[in-house]
């Protein structure tokens, strides 16, 4: 019930985001669903069906990642004082917002089923609906019976996830149990850089030594339908670079830092700098796995125009368009979570006498270094993890 208070009267923005993370969890769990009628409808075909679950794993981390997000730039989450004084700590403020977040992703999963079970026509649909979203009735199963306990189940997975997410991202920290005020997070240097580049590195490494010799393979792209007959080695490499990535995006946040506050800097880049480094913890994860996920949708485009028989299908379109979607929402909400973190110095600035104008200025310097860096970055790397699956 507190939960549900507390969305009542939460801000406008606030509840957008929230319905954002709903519409995902939709949106997973149609994916999930699909898998479950293909399954249905094809037992025989088991090991496909397999895959196309396997490849729901991507959305379903996103949407998580999403919901963790949200429950972070949540203003609830840091009312320490005043819901410690109402008997609720840190631990039970993270399993509020857990709770917020699986209220959330329940709606999202149960609009899914009702829209999926229509379009099967088990709800009175027709199969002119199915074309009329551009669907092959043969993916959802149709004419075949359903399993709808199976179902509930596949579906529980996407509120768990986020719940588990959430509460993870929201734990109680030594820093969170004291007198119930935060203390802000000092400028150290993330270990991880190093790490990340050999990770993503050696993901290269191994994406091209697998890729020798595969020439059956070239000009494909191993979603949905092709996994089964691509190599191992091209999809670990090309999974231990993106993890190289997200390991290695608070590192690279951290140097655009460095880089900005480098030389004999003027108060506009030591300001814009200092910022980098101090948020670099909280900017870096997020904006690390848009890197990754902008490097594959680059790669995957580049196989496709080089392999156009084999076309993006519809479920496919539905799974990238979720994890771009949320990946590039996480990132901006990290960034309205780090301006509500640097409120108090923002506003000391201001009574100081700082122009809004120059305030501006050092948010678009951030956002243009951040962009020269990372973005270079982003593609070589796709441009590297293609070329195995080109030749």
């Amino acid at each position: 019930m507190l939960a549900l208070r507390l969305a009542r009267g939460s801000h406008p923005l606030v509840l957008l985001r929230r319905l954002f993370v709903a519409a995902a969890a939709s949106c997973t769990g149609f994916l999930l669903l699909s898998t479950l009628g293909h399954a249905a409808g094809h037992p025989a075909t088991a090991d496909d069906s397999l895959v196309r679950l396997l490849w729901c794993v991507a959305p379903l981390a996103a949407t998580a990642q999403l919901a963790a997000s949200v429950a972070r730039a949540d203003p609830a989450a840091r009312l320490h004082r005043g819901m410690a004084a109402a008997g609720l700590g840190p631990l039970r403020l993270a399993l509020l917002a857990a709770a917020s977040t699986t209220l959330s992703c329940l709606l999202g999963v149960l609009l899914s089923l009702l829209v999926f079970l229509r379009l099967r026509g088990d709800l009175g649909g027709s199969p002119a609906a199915v074309d009329a979203v551009g669907l092959d009735s043969d993916l959802l199963g149709t004419g075949h019976p359903f399993p709808l306990v199976g179902a509930l189940m596949l579906l529980s997975a996407v509120p768990l996830a986020a719940a588990a997410a959430t509460a993870v991202a929201l734990r109680p920290r030594s820093a969170d149990i004291s007198s119930g005020t935060e203390t802000p997070a000092k400028a150290a240097n993330p270990s991880g850089l190093p790490w990340g580049m050999a990770l993503t590195a050696a993901g290269l490494a191994i994406e091209a030594y697998a890729g020798r010799g595969t020439a059956s393979f070239a000009g494909q792209l191993p979603f949905p339908g092709q996994l089964v007959g691509s190599p191992p080695g091209v999809l670990g490499g090309w999974a231990l670079s993106t993890l190289g990535l997200v390991l290695a995006g608070p590192g690279l946040v951290h140097l655009c830092g460095r880089l900005l506050c480098g030389g004999r800097p003027g108060a506009l880049r030591l300001l814009s700098g200092r910022v980098l480094q101090e948020e670099s913890q909280r900017l870096g994860r997020p904006l690390g796995v848009l890197c990754a996920v902008a490097s594959g949708t680059y790669a995957a485009v580049r196989v496709y125009e080089a392999s156009p028989s084999r076309p993006f299908g519809p479920l496919t379109a539905i799974g990238a368009a979720v994890v771009l979607a949320c990946v590039t929402s996480s990132a901006l909400t990290a960034a309205l979570e780090s301006r509500s973190a640097r409120a108090h110095t923002t506003a000391a600035l201001r009574r100081l006498g700082a122009p809004g104008s120059a305030l501006r200025r050092a948010a678009a310097l951030r956002a243009t270094a951040l962009v020269l860096v990372l973005g270079p970055l982003t593609w070589a790397i796709a441009e590297m993890a293609t070329l195995p699956l080109m030749r």
